[in-house]
């Protein structure tokens, strides 16, 4: 191995942009806290483990099923579950 190694004609890699987009979603504190500490037990970063669990959700087709409530239930109007 190289004490030290020249970069100067380095060039970036035009296909990582590619591999994974960035988004904003908001998500509630419970759950949030649920991926940290899985994914803390895991030895992963959380964002990584959601984005498995999302892409394995997606592999599978799973849906999500919504419910529209005629009456809300305490501050929410929708009631769901996962397919599975």
């Amino acid at each position: 191995m190289k004490r030290e190694y020249d970069f100067t004609r380095a060039k970036r890699n035009p296909y990582a942009r590619l591999l994974k987009r960035q988004v904003t979603i908001r998500l509630d504190e419970e759950t949030v806290k649920y991926f940290k500490e899985t994914a803390k037990e895991a030895g992963i970063p959380y964002q990584t483990l959601i984005n498995l669990y999302l892409r394995d959700c997606a592999a599978s087709s799973r849906k999500l099923l919504l419910r529209w409530e005629t009456m809300p239930v305490q501050g929410s109007r929708t009631s769901f579950s996962t397919a599975r």
